[in-house]
């Protein structure tokens, strides 16, 4: 499983701190509230708004690294469009989201 990491963000910053800090800071205040969203439009079952959250948090797997997360979100988001579920494309969206949670809590 690929793991999270700052290599974008760095590329992004320029080697400027104040920057890096930012878009870490960004993505720290962002990441819990879209989490959060996307539970919420999970048990009301509404597909427009699961497809919303999901296409707000796959560029955050982009911007950590996690290009095959990002993929695999984009399959996710397509089928939602369709009105469709498919529960192993769920489970590793879900999956990456305690992961993204997690190092989050360690940068």
């Amino acid at each position: 499983m690929e793991k999270p990491n700052l290599a974008y963000i760095n590329k992004l910053a320029r080697e400027d701190v104040s920057v890096k800090n930012t878009l870490i800071n960004v993505i720290k205040n962002e990441f819990p509230i879209e989490v959060k969203e996307y539970y919420n439009s999970i048990e009301k079952n509404n597909f427009k708004e699961i497809e919303a959250n999901v296409h707000r948090i796959k560029h955050k797997f982009s911007i950590l690294g996690l290009e095959e997360n990002y993929e695999n979100a984009n399959k996710f988001e397509h089928n939602l469009r369709e009105s469709k579920i498919e529960v192993i494309e769920k489970e590793k969206f879900e999956q990456i989201l305690d992961v993204i949670s997690e190092y989050l809590k360690t940068i």
